[in-house]
């Protein structure tokens, strides 16, 4: 496992300017928010790409100073690209698709960079993990829609959440009223590719929370002590929009199953007086998950849920680490009360970089 001090010992080998640093992070999710940022703040900036998917980061030269283009992202973890990192006073920010192209245990044991961000943390978004996040919410006292621990215990509208077959980087979610609806609607997707029969067996299966469906991004500074609410975002999907957009005939003549895979972001606001719960639900989180997982949450996080028409908010998914929501730097006016201009996660990173060199406390911002 790689110890803190080890990676302290990594940035007291860095040169303590901004000019000197690097901020780096994997080519895909959210890698041109974080370049972006880092720009702004004075850093250098270099992004690990996968050949074939490096034209985005080649074509943004103002933000993206260096780009690392590999044959598959998980060989960003071999021995000679971390050492080019090292080499470059790299401090890497990790998002989804790093934790998805490179395994937990690689992270935790074998990827010799300072991350901004806890990672130790990271492996607590698969349902899998033994502190997973239903736990962090439930040590939070947040409110989670109810779990199905089989197809059978299913006697109202639910909703499945299964691996997909082929791109295990996104999940094959469908609705079903009981345990026949959950196998009719698993066979038709098995017989389609989508997913595998062993994969839908360990299936989450929650209680559909009726309700509109809200990102909640946030940003837990270590210098500060404080919880920042970032703003909101609503999560456009393939292939339920705009399917649901078409009549209803042509709907019901239609014969696809839908997928709801996450293609794109629209920024949201909520109304005022539910602005309570939703710091105290940041604020509750980061509690958790500081006693669960020392040091706790470092920098950005989510919460994303659904406000019902009891106006409670029912949180159902965790992101502890960048949420990959680009569209919060042009559309929230939450961090713009907090900063008197609009900021995006990428540029709320490295603000905290920033003031954690310029107060000599680097070392409390990375594992």
């Amino acid at each position: 496992m790689i110890t803190r001090e080890r990676v302290w010992e990594l940035v007291d080998g860095y040169e303590p300017r901004a000019e000197s640093l690097t901020i780096g992070t994997l080519g895909s999710h959210s890698a041109l928010d974080i370049a972006d940022g880092a720009k702004e703040q004075g850093f250098r900036t270099v992004v690990v790409c996968q050949k074939g998917r490096e034209l985005p980061y080649k074509t943004y030269r103002r933000v993206v100073d260096h780009t690392i283009v590999l044959e598959k992202f998980s060989e960003i973890a071999s021995h000679g690209v971390q050492e080019e990192l090292r080499r470059r006073n790299t401090l890497f920010v990790p998002h989804r698709a790093f934790s998805t192209y490179v395994s937990y245990e690689v992270i935790e044991e074998g990827f010799l960079l300072p991350i901004i961000g806890n990672r130790m943390m990271l492996r607590s978004e698969e349902r899998w993990a033994p502190k997973n996040q239903y736990y962090l919410l439930e040590k939070a006292g947040i409110r989670q829609p109810r779990k199905f621990r089989s197809p059978s215990e299913i006697d109202t509208l639910a909703i499945v959440k299964v691996q997909e077959a082929k791109r295990k980087i996104e999940r094959a979610f469908f609705t079903a009223m009981d345990e026949r609806d959950f196998w009719r609607k698993v066979e038709e997707r098995v017989s389609k590719g989508i997913i595998t029969r062993e994969d839908a067996e360990k299936a989450v299966i929650e209680e559909y929370v009726v309700g509109t469906y809200f990102n909640f991004n946030y940003f837990y500074s270590p210098l500060s002590g404080e919880v920042e609410f970032m703003g909101i975002d609503r999560r456009l999907q393939t292939n339920l929009h705009d399917f649901v957009s078409l009549p209803a005939k042509q709907q019901l003549d239609i014969d696809i199953p839908l997928q709801n895979i996450e293609i794109g972001h629209m920024g949201a606001t909520i109304r005022e007086s539910m602005l309570e719960k939703v710091l105290e639900n940041g604020i509750k989180f980061a509690k958790a998950a500081m006693e669960e997982y020392p040091p706790g949450i470092i920098g950005p996080f989510a919460l994303q849920g659904a406000v019902n028409k009891d106006q409670e908010i029912v949180i159902f998914d965790v992101s502890p680490r960048v949420p990959g929501s680009p569209v919060i730097g042009t559309t929230s006016p939450y961090a713009r009360y907090l900063y008197g201009r609009p900021m995006s996660v990428g540029q709320r990173i490295a603000l905290e970089v920033k003031e954690a060199i310029e107060t000599n406390r680097l070392k409390e911002i990375v594992t």
